[in-house]
């Protein structure tokens, strides 16, 4: 698979359109589609660090969620 739809698959999975996962991540838009597009090659430990981010926050929210508070 490609680091393209790799970002993209982690994206869509987290339900979100480029603009939401731009304010999520922190990563500009037009970053994002210039990567999904094919325009650019981001490094390729990039989608590693965005699964990492997004599962930190799932352990946290579900951490959060067991001990009734709201991260």
């Amino acid at each position: 698979m490609k680091i393209a739809d790799t970002i993209k698959d982690l994206r869509e999975q987290k339900g979100m359109n480029r603009k939401e996962f731009s304010e999520y991540t922190g990563i500009p838009v037009r970053t994002l589609e210039d990567w999904e597009a094919g325009r650019r090659t981001p490094p390729e430990y990039i989608p590693r660090l965005i699964e990492y981010q997004l599962k930190y926050d799932e352990l946290v929210r579900e951490k959060g969620d067991a001990n009734g508070k709201d991260y």
